[in-house]
């Protein structure tokens, strides 16, 4: 099962996010769960990349599955917006296919 945490301040701000294991649908390369998570994530970071200047550290660890995004100062407008997209895409990936994904939010 793929476990997403949302670090989110008292404030309602996020610190960032964590993604771990993969989601266990399917086989390598077939997992229709894996691959939703995988490229609604990478357009997330692709997105904050090019459309604002929003900075954060992220560390991929691929042979373990992991994905750490820390957000090194609070999201612009834009940047929260992209994050909230993030966000509604897991969930409704989570809405169908629950005992795969599993989205956390936790307050730091």
């Amino acid at each position: 099962m793929t476990k997403i945490t949302f670090y989110q301040r008292v404030d309602g701000t996020f610190q960032g996010f964590h993604s771990q294991d993969h989601a266990g649908y399917s086989a390598e390369g077939q997992d229709i769960v894996c691959a939703a998570v995988s490229a609604l994530v990478i357009n997330f970071v692709n997105s904050l990349d090019e459309l604002t200047d929003d900075h954060y550290q992220i560390d991929v660890n691929q042979e373990d599955a992991e994905i750490d995004v820390v957000f090194t100062e609070e999201l612009s407008e834009e940047g929260s917006l992209l994050l909230r997209s993030l966000i509604l895409g897991l969930t409704s990936v989570e809405e169908e296919h629950g005992q795969y994904l599993d989205v956390i939010f936790k307050e730091v």
